[in-house]
């Protein structure tokens, strides 16, 4: 199956200053591992930035527009606890959101049946009005309603393995009309405090590992509540908010995900999208802060994906 891959080098000039973990080394190691067999061969996709009319699917003007006046002409801006912009922030979540809307299209026009965007700020974490966690603008939830609105697929489902609950796309699901399903599975509790599971709806799923949960615990939970969910959902075209922080050298959570499980994880989604939607899977990066790890994590998410 046909693979392109999205990387943003606008992303590497998101400084969000020293020492902190969402930063453009996470964009570096991964150009490096595409400059590597197997992935050189892999076709690269044409990122265009975003539209203001794709931000609206999921963020009202006004905070795309104070998001924008936000941006400094020079030196950093801290929105909050660990949100930061800097001159080049804007132009960076443009093109995450963008290469996001890309990726549909291309999959909906038939030039790839998968696709993956390395591209920062990440996003599940941005509420409709808020920045927060690393995070501007929801990239998975633009490209879900992109794929929407742009493209006429019906149902669009969103699988969010990041160790942290993606408390913006979950919020975004609950407040549209049931034809985007969103399914986390995270550690808790643990940043940003979201996601419990006696708070499930028809449309978001959320089931939660404890500390130190490992292989066995991950997959038992992916085999006895999500693949079923998916399948009873059926969905046309699959989004997976694709972050890597679950792995066990990650500094900033405790579960203990080995690399290998993001492979069978990704050939499992890969055998539900090719049940369900002719194969159809956009995958777009969000956590990942132990540069190996990701790396190694990246490597076989793609090798599934391909």
């Amino acid at each position: 199956m046909a693979i392109i891959l999205y990387l943003s080098n606008i992303s590497l000039c998101h400084d969000t200053g020293h020492g902190h973990p969402e930063c453009a080394a996470r964009i570096a190691v991964l150009q490096k591992l595409i400059e590597t067999p197997p992935f050189l061969s892999l076709p690269r996709g044409t990122i265009k930035p975003a539209t203001e009319n794709q931000l609206l699917l999921a963020h009202p003007l006004s905070y795309i527009d104070r998001i924008r006046d936000s941006i400094p002409d020079r030196g950093l801006v801290q929105i909050d606890g660990d949100t930061i912009l800097s001159p080049q922030s804007w132009d960076a979540a443009m093109d995450a959101a963008g290469a996001a809307c890309a990726g549909v299209d291309d999959i909906a026009n038939g030039k790839t049946t998968r696709a993956f965007v390395a591209a920062r700020p990440p996003g599940h974490h941005a509420e409709s009005n808020t920045a927060m966690g690393f995070c501007l603008f929801n990239n998975v939830f633009i490209a879900a309603r992109h794929a929407q609105t742009a493209h006429g697929y019906k149902k669009v489902a969103i699988v969010d393995f990041d160790v942290h609950h993606g408390n913006g796309t979950d919020t975004m699901a609950r407040r549209h009309d049931g034809t985007i399903l969103y399914i986390s599975t995270h550690q808790s509790p643990l940043f940003p405090m979201t996601g419990d599971p006696q708070d499930n709806e028809e449309c978001v799923l959320n089931f939660t590992l404890p500390a130190h949960s490992g292989s066995f615990e991950m997959r038992a939970l992916y085999e006895g509540s999500v693949f079923p969910a998916l399948e009873s959902f059926a969905p046309d075209f699959l989004i997976i908010s694709a972050g890597f922080d679950a792995h066990k050298n990650d500094p900033l959570a405790q579960l203990n995900w080995e690399s290998a499980d993001y492979g069978w994880l990704t050939e499992k989604l890969c055998a539900v999208a090719n049940k369900h939607c002719d194969g159809r899977i956009l995958s777009v990066l969000e956590g990942g802060y132990d540069l190996d790890a990701l790396s190694e994590s990246v490597a076989v998410h793609l090798q599934a994906l391909a």
